[in-house]
This record gives structure tokens, sequence and C-alpha cells, in this order.
């Protein structure tokens, strides 16, 4: 009988698998440091603001950082930000999907190479273009809207118009909507496009028809990659600056009827106030930041527990 030979694992010590390793590792913990820089940057700054506010950061409708002593609050900034960000997910999500599922899965590709690479120059057209277009194109062609959901839907008190410019937290959240619709879109798109082609010809030869394969085989299998692909269109929603500061009329006052002129948003408010803000003024900024940075984490987080989630229930059910 011959001797029994065990295989031995593949090397590791080579060059070249070293320096990669090394790289990967400095790198994640490169990200990590400048993560936490920012974080104890932000708190520094914002707990001289918090403490100078008298424990008003929660509650106040007001900012004028500057007098003696500071008035500023977070309320109106964090209604105005989650807000619009909710709207244009509302709006963008569905149809970003369903151009996804049409490239991927419906159009010849003739018609869905074209598609794919308008919808791939229009995630890089920059933030100030859109803001120009939604100030002198968008906003004076919502009227009309506006008026006909008061008629049907004022009663509601969200979606009441009382005939004011249409510079609202909705115009901010259409305009946000046609903004992460192409990101939303292009990832989508990729991960549709990875779908086992075997599970797709299996229900097929079953007599699927095109819908029950995309519903049985093409939507679960990318789940995840959809909640990826909205939480990036999220953060880029609660982060936008320049598009929003261009079309909402800056206002602190919660405004439960979306429909009407005025609000703000964490970004819109620190690009416009931090040119005039003194040195407590920009404390108080750093602090809006600071509580941005730490809805953006948490909206991140709860994205990331959701796809391990899935991820978990999907292996259990295989």
């Amino acid at each position: 009988m011959s001797p029994t030979t065990t295989a031995s694992p593949p090397s590791t010590g080579r060059t070249g698998d070293r320096i990669f390793s090394g790289l990967s590792k400095g790198a994640g913990i490169a990200l990590l440091a400048i993560m936490a820089a920012i974080a104890v940057f932000l708190t520094a700054r914002a707990v001289v603001a918090i403490r100078a506010n008298e424990g008003n950061f929660l509650t106040t409708f007001e900012w004028n950082a500057n007098a003696d002593p500071p008035v500023f609050g977070i309320a109106v900034l964090l209604f105005g930000t989650v807000a619009s960000s909710l709207i244009a997910m509302l709006l963008a999500v569905p149809v970003a999907v369903g151009i996804a599922l049409f490239i991927s899965h419906y159009a010849p590709r003739r018609l869905a190479t074209p598609i794919g690479y308008v919808v791939d120059l229009l995630a890089a057209v920059p933030s100030i273009i859109y803001g120009l277009w939604g100030a002198l194109f968008l906003v004076p062609r919502l009227t009309g809207l506006y008026e006909w959901l008061d008629q049907f839907f004022g009663w509601t008190g969200v979606l009441s118009y009382d005939g004011s410019p249409a510079r609202s937290l909705m115009t901010v959240g259409i305009l946000l909507a046609i903004m992460i619709l192409p990101i939303i879109t292009s990832v989508t798109r990729e991960v549709f496009l990875q779908t086992p082609k075997a599970n797709e010809e299996a229900a097929l030869a079953l007599g699927a028809t095109r819908w029950e394969v995309v519903r049985m085989a093409v939507l679960p299998f990318g789940r995840s990659g959809v909640i990826s692909a909205s939480m990036l269109g999220l953060g880029r929603a609660l982060g936008e600056t320049m598009a929003v500061a261009t079309v909402l009329s800056p206002a602190f006052l919660i405004n439960l009827s979306l429909l009407e002129s005025g609000g703000a948003t964490f970004a819109q408010n620190i690009a416009s106030q931090f040119k005039e803000a003194g040195s407590m003024g920009r404390d108080a900024l750093i602090a809006s930041g600071l509580v941005l940075f730490l809805l953006t984490l948490v909206v991140n987080g709860a994205a990331r527990l959701i796809i391990a989630r899935h991820k978990e229930y999907s292996g259990a059910a295989a």
C-alpha cells in the first residue's frame, strides 16, 4: 500500500499576496480611522454649541446662532430632511426598479444598450444643473398639480395648498427623486443581470410567463441589491445641498402640509448659513452636521441589518 498523502494548503507566502493583504488591511484601517476622526471633530465642536444653546437644540424652531444667548434647533431641519428624502424614495424606487427590469429583461438589446448609457450619464449630471432646472422649469409647472392635489386630497392636511410658489418640501422631494433615480436604476440593473440563467430557464421550462419569471426568480435574487441601491440613493437625498438650496424657500417652520412653500434641510441650511456665521454659528452648523452624520449611519446600519437578515433567511430556506 502506498503511504497516505495529504494535500498541502495553497501557499500564501508570495510577496504579491502579502503586499495585497497589507494594502487591503491598511485601507480598511484607514477608512475606520477617517470615520473616527470625523466623528471626534464633529462631536468636539458640537458639544460647545449645544451647551451654549441651553438645552434647546432639539426643540427650537429658530436659527440665530450669533445671538446672545445663541438660539438654534434641529427640529425643522430634521423634519425637512427626512420628509423630502422619504418623498424622493417613495417616488424613485418603484420607477427605478421598473426601468431596471425593462432594461435587463424586457427591452431588446438594441434598445436596452442606449437606454442604459443614458441612465448612467444622468447619474453624472452635477447637482447645480438639477437645481437650476428645478428652479426655472419644475417649480412653475407644479402649481397645477398642487391645485389638483389640494382639490381632491386637501382634506388630509398633508396635501393642502395655499397658492404660494411651489418651493416646498414636496417639490424638493420630486427633484431629489429625479436625481437619485439614475443611481438606483444603474445598481439595480446590474444586480438583475446577475440572476442565474438556470433559474430563469427552469421557470420558463415549467411554463411560467415572463412576469412570473421576474416575480419568482429575478426579484427574490435581487432583493438585497435593490435595498443596497436604495440606500445609496437615500444617502444622496439626505446630503444633497445645491439642488435643495436652489429650489427650497428657507423657513424655520414645520409645515405639516408638504405643498406649502418653505422649509429647511441640514445640508441646505449649512450651505446657506456657513459663510455669514460667526464662531458660535459655525459650531452650531457643525452640530447639525453631526446629527446628519448620525442619521446617515443609522440609515445605513439599518440597511445592512435588513440585507444580513435577508441573506440569513435565504440561506436557511435553501
